[in-house]
């Protein structure tokens, strides 16, 4: 079994949300997934080809 990343939460929680920690330790698991998902999005892997391809055409290196 993977440990929990608590670092990695902490981060997130107090750098990216500015929690309090009294905030942040009242936080369920699922509370903080939910927050996680509504900043970062709720992607599942990688981006597919056709994806990528839109991607690269929206923001293109320049060369």
């Amino acid at each position: 079994m993977t440990p929990f990343p608590w670092e990695a939460a902490m981060r997130f929680g107090f750098g990216v949300l500015r929690l309090a920690p009294a905030a942040f330790w009242a936080l369920t698991p699922r509370e903080l997934a939910a927050a996680f998902r509504a900043v970062a999005g709720d992607r599942q892997g990688a981006p597919g080809r056709g994806e990528l391809a839109a991607m690269m055409e929206r923001f293109p290196d320049g060369q």
